[in-house]
């Protein structure tokens, strides 16, 4: 087993950094700016689309785990420094798109991902752990968008159909017309999380989930996770590449073979 890591260096000390660790199959993001709860500066998102292109070009990757450092929070949200230069409505529609490009190199990644949640996750850090296929938390973790009693701003179209398409309209209401921030155990029995576990277990619950990903066909969960990003936007998309690239790879045909015996697939992703 191999670990290489890389970090994405802030333009200022306190601007943050995202840094990911390759260990094996998996790479682990790190959201790291604990002082401020992990909230996001332009560095910080830049370095996230820089640690998606490591994983886009790295094929040894498999899966992506994406976690908040020091405990408190898994991302609180956009820096609120990022806003004081608004001067006009502009800027907003300036913003809401490259928030919107962040998500979409997130949630366009190749590998499944997973975001382990500890503290919070508001406003663009619950856009961010919502943009991952899977989502674990430790007890009492705490998700919301509170933008409605705080900053007064909005979300673009493209996050609101991803979190209506996850948490359902009710409470994608609640959590911005109220300003609601559930607990992980009042959003476990929606299916949103995939588990809620002790903050001491989440370690053990992060390898099991990633033992079973790396145990499945990657070719299969790529085009079932791109399927469901494309039926997201309109209803029946054009799949025959998506179609073609299982039916067509030598996992396909290995595993037909291989069929009713007792012996585990060596899925290759080709």
């Amino acid at each position: 087993m191999s670990t290489q890591t890389s970090t994405t260096d802030a333009a200022q000390p306190d601007d943050g950094r995202v840094s990911i660790t390759v260990d094996g199959h998996v790479a682990h993001v790190l959201f790291d700016r604990p002082a401020a709860r992990n909230a996001m500066t332009w560095a910080m998102y830049n370095g996230l689309v820089d640690a998606c292109r490591t994983i886009e070009e790295n094929h040894s990757i498999k899966v992506a785990v994406l976690r908040g450092a020091g405990g408190k929070a898994f991302v609180a949200g956009t820096d609120i420094t990022q806003f004081r230069a608004f001067n006009s409505g502009e800027d907003g529609i300036a913003y809401e798109t490259k928030i919107d490009g962040f998500i979409d190199a997130l949630e366009a990644l190749r590998v499944p991902s997973i975001a382990v949640v500890e503290g919070y996750a508001v406003g663009g850090g619950l856009a961010i752990a919502n943009a991952c296929d899977i989502r674990i938390a430790a007890e009492g973790a705490r998700f919301g968008v509170p933008i409605a009693r705080t900053l007064g701003n909005c979300l673009s179209a493209a996050n609101l159909r991803r979190l209506t398409a996850t948490l359902g309209v009710s409470w994608v209401k609640r959590m911005l017309l109220l300003a609601e921030m559930p607990t992980a155990e009042a959003l476990a029995p929606t299916g949103y999380l995939e588990s809620v576990v002790p903050a001491t277990q989440l370690d053990a619950e992060v390898a099991r989930l990633c033992e079973r990903l790396l145990g499945h066909a990657p070719i299969s969960m790529k085009a079932t996770r791109e399927t469901l990003r494309l039926i997201a936007r309109e209803a029946n998309p054009d799949i025959s590449d998506l179609i073609r690239a299982c039916y067509g790879s030598e996992d396909f045909r290995r595993a037909v073979a291989a069929f009713g015996g007792k012996a585990a697939v060596d899925w290759q992703g080709r």
